[in-house]
């Protein structure tokens, strides 16, 4: 069998965070379950997230949550009718599994579609602020001469490819907060051609990381994103927005699933110095903010006016007034950040 195919077993006894990990290091969404030589279920990106969202750890292993009810194609299926099951799971794959539960094959998306074919899904039409006022200083001295926005990332700079990723999903309507280096980004901007209809509103000081927003007070009446300008997420936004939506939150933030291996053993210990217990290299998981949310409108006025007011500030707001702020994952390698050089470089390799 194909090693592009199994390298997607798995077994149900591996841990969420496991299966995470092996869909980041072969860079797939999609994973086959298998109790020994028997099919057990499809398991994907998706299943993951909606464990984490509701909390699940991620060391419960892939049997708790694998939905065994999951399609899959039987030997001599037509062609019609496995391209109807992958069109309504928008699955980049199918196994193909016999009576005893033996896999014999596995089609792929574009065994059954064009490219033009793509996964079909409706688009949303949702404004974008981006946060691009910031001066870099990370970067320096690259950011001496570039605002951060217009830093190269491959062939574009790191605004376009964010604000590309939006347009791919429909939102054309883009608010660009800016400060340092204004006149530069403007612009550059307006050199390109692109289907980006851009606003832009400046910040006169540094208002924090979301301070500038109150200037669009009246101007923005759906739920909206908002995006740092220095990271990208490789993951379909309109699966965020469905779940800011069907969970009637407040805001939504973009989180990433971050895990640190300690590389010694851990001793804990308890009363007059006695070894309680001794765990070697453990692993500890966090959720961590990437910097991109879904905003409901009236968050807007809830933002004070000329004043420094950070994101987190506003997260605190929502919280004490028994808001709901939600939290939507992502994968540790779907998230690239080029806040800093090391993670900058990295970015490059990867893009």
């Amino acid at each position: 069998m194909k090693e592009k195919i199994t390298r997607r077993i798995i077994s149900p006894n591996v841990s969420l965070l496991e299966a995470m990990k092996l869909m980041d290091e072969i860079k797939v969404k999609m994973l086959f379950v298998f109790d020994g030589q028997h099919f057990e279920g499809i398991f994907t990106i998706g299943d993951i997230q909606r464990a984490i969202i509701k909390n699940a750890p991620l060391s419960d292993s892939v049997s708790s949550i694998v939905d065994k009810k999951k399609k899959y194609a039987s030997p001599g299926e037509s062609r019609e009718s496995v391209r109807t099951k992958m069109m309504a799971l928008r699955a980049e794959c199918m196994p193909v599994v016999d009576a005893s539960g033996e896999l014999i094959d596995v089609y792929f998306w574009d065994d059954f579609f064009k490219h033009s074919e793509l996964q079909h899904r409706d688009k949303i039409d949702l404004p974008v602020v981006i946060m691009a006022g910031g001066k870099g200083t990370r970067l320096k001295p690259l950011t001496n001469v570039l605002p951060k926005p217009l830093v190269p990332v491959g062939d574009k700079t790191i605004l376009e490819v964010i604000m590309d990723q939006f347009e791919a999903i429909g939102c054309h309507k883009f608010f660009m907060s800016v400060n340092y280096k204004a006149d530069m980004m403007k612009y550059y901007l307006s050199q390109l051609e692109h289907k980006y209809d851009i606003d832009f509103f400046m910040e006169d000081k540094p208002l924090g990381t979301i301070g500038s927003v109150s200037l669009l007070k009246g101007r923005i009446n759906t739920p909206f994103f908002v995006s740092n300008c220095d990271s990208i997420n490789e993951q379909d936004y309109r699966d965020v927005y469905d779940y800011h939506i069907n969970n009637h939150n407040d805001m939504t933030i973009v989180t990433m699933v971050k895990s640190f291996k300690i590389p010694y053993g851990v001793i804990e210990t308890g009363e007059d110095g006695l070894m309680v217990d001794l765990k070697e290299k453990p692993e500890h998981t966090y959720m961590v903010n990437s910097g991109v949310y879904i905003l409901n409108p009236g968050l807007i006025d809830e933002i004070p006016e000329g004043e420094f007011f950070h994101i987190t500030h506003l997260m605190e707001k929502v919280k004490t007034r028994g808001g709901r702020v939600g939290c939507f994952p992502v994968s540790e390698e779907s998230w690239h950040d080029m806040g800093e050089w090391p993670e900058y470089l990295k970015m490059i390799k990867v893009l």
